[in-house]
């Protein structure tokens, strides 16, 4: 395996690691916080600190370009979180869970008619299904058992593909050649100017004590400084890397990474059912990453730009 794709691998790995840890500190949060507060402070935390990171300006060569970061904004920031949150309040999370890891399957599609990339194949389709039954065994086991919520599903699914679509447009970024904070603080800046708008829908309010309480001040500093900067930046070099495909079939790995620290740090037990599910979970993440080339043909592309532009830090 190349030195890039390691790295690739590593940050992907890292990425969903802290990805499936932000319940906890979303689900105390929640308390005192409305889904939209959580979701602006953070990403307003994580794009105060890609601008003390790298502190240089970013200016698109051509519009296009900047039409491509507005998207990436309005996709896998503003629109992805606000359906997943508005999916919450309508049906199950175990719903959710399950119906959020259908992204992959997304990913691969549009590549292919999109990007033309390689046509999903039986590996592709056979790693798919066998970490959806491992995703549906984790998430049954947790006594909450699927169950039909129309609405509240159909957003899901919209979550699904926007993250799918937003996956696409971080490859296409990618081939720009910026680095890689530069061009996640751009997405920031767009994903918090689409969510103004929402802010008055919503009736944001936040009062200063409610910051500087201890626990809410250290949950939204994890979820602004880890789950939003580093993770954005570290899930982008990934996709860099290893193309938009196989990065986001680590996705598979939230709901192991939920159960597991679920039981070291909440004390929730791993059932028999939920150990066979992390095991089929992660035997169809280690088969979806066995299938296509897009890697060896995005790794190309990446490696013509310059060294410095690949090196970077939910």
């Amino acid at each position: 395996m190349k030195q890039s794709d390691m790295k690739g691998h590593l940050a992907a790995f890292v990425t969903i690691f802290i990805w499936g840890t932000t319940f906890i500190s979303t689900k105390v949060l929640l308390k005192s916080l409305s889904p939209i507060e959580i979701l602006f402070i953070r990403f307003l935390i994580g794009y105060a600190t890609l601008w003390l990171v790298y502190p240089h300006q970013l200016k698109p060569a051509e519009k296009k370009q900047e039409l491509c970061f507005a998207a990436a904004g309005l996709c896998g920031v503003t629109l992805y979180y606000l359906m997943e949150n508005m999916a919450l309040t309508y049906t199950l999370a175990s719903n959710v869970g399950v119906i959020i890891s259908i992204a992959p399957f997304f990913t691969a599609i549009f590549s292919f008619f999109l990007r033309k990339g390689d046509k999903p194949g039986k590996r592709f389709f056979l790693g798919f299904v066998m970490a959806m039954a491992g995703i549906c065994l984790i998430s049954g086991s947790s006594g909450a058992a699927l169950s039909l919520n129309p609405l509240g599903d159909v957003l899901a699914i919209g979550a699904a593909i926007i993250w799918a679509v937003y996956s696409l447009l971080t490859r296409k970024i990618g081939d720009f050649g910026y680095h890689v904070v530069q061009a996640t603080r751009r997405t920031f800046f767009y994903g918090l100017i689409f969510m103004i708008p929402v802010l008055f829908l919503m009736d944001f309010h936040v009062e200063a004590a409610q910051l500087m309480q201890l626990s809410n001040l250290g949950n939204l500093l994890f979820l602004g400084l880890g789950a939003s900067a580093l993770c954005f930046v570290t899930w982008n070099y990934a996709v860099r890397a290893l193309g938009s495909v196989k990065t986001s079939v680590y996705i598979y790995m939230v709901p192991v990474i939920t159960a597991v620290t679920s039981a070291l740090i909440l004390g929730e037990k791993i059932t028999a059912a939920s150990a066979v599910g992390i095991l089929l979970t992660l035997g169809g993440l280690f088969l979806s990453q066995k299938w296509g080339k897009e890697t060896a043909k995005d790794a190309a592309e990446a490696a013509v730009q310059p060294e410095g532009e690949q090196q970077a830090l939910e």
